[in-house]
């Protein structure tokens, strides 16, 4: 049997002075001894290097990020034009970025709008495909780096993001098999090969 603890005068006193200021929920029970106020635990101090935690628990430290690279998650236009599946001859293409072949027909959508550009290099495709043209170049520009990029990124060069879209998109589509970043000779990442599909009939 273990020996109770006994309160002190003072423990006594204060608990007491609690006592009274308390309803009891049963009026007609009566506590014929104090009961033993709980034992007060030591409050964690200030700068505590671990903070007390359940049995079978562990802290995990928040994963750290690295934002110096920006918060752009979408793939770049490199990396798409070179996911795109190789729809004509691997012999071809490989001459095509070499620079070795010689496009037929070009167009410059400098300057324009992005509805004149998209208006112009649909009629341009659309012509070229139906004047039985293979390879044709589309120049776009490098775009301008904007001074203050803001909170939302935005790419450089509006129209050199948007033309590779275009082509992909119907009515377009369906004329075009391949395209691919020209050759430093034919304005390098400024411009476009488009290697169109044959004419039938």
């Amino acid at each position: 049997m273990t020996r109770k603890r006994r309160l002190s005068g003072e423990d006594l006193a204060l608990w007491r002075k609690v006592a009274r200021s308390t309803n009891p929920l049963h009026s007609e029970r009566r506590m014929s001894t104090p009961v033993e106020p709980p034992r007060a635990t030591a409050a964690p101090r200030r700068g505590d290097a671990t903070p007390a935690i359940a049995p079978g628990f562990r802290i995990v430290p928040a994963p750290r990020y690295d934002h110096s690279k920006g918060h752009d998650l979408s793939p770049t236009l490199e990396s798409r034009l070179a996911a795109q599946p190789v729809r004509m001859d691997h012999k071809t293409l490989g001459r095509m970025k070499k620079g070795k072949l010689r496009p037929e027909r070009k167009i410059d959508l400098h300057g324009m709008t992005l509805e004149r550009a998209h208006t112009a290099l649909a009629r341009f495709i659309i012509s070229a495909h139906a004047d039985g043209c293979r390879l044709v170049l589309v120049v776009t520009g490098k775009g301008k780096t904007r001074d203050e990029p803001g909170p939302i990124p935005t790419p450089r060069g509006v129209l050199r993001n948007q033309v590779p879209q275009w082509l992909q998109l119907a009515p377009l589509g369906a004329l075009v098999l391949q395209v691919v970043n020209a050759h430093v000779s034919h304005g390098g990442t400024g411009a476009y090969y488009v290697y169109l599909a044959r004419r039938r009939g």
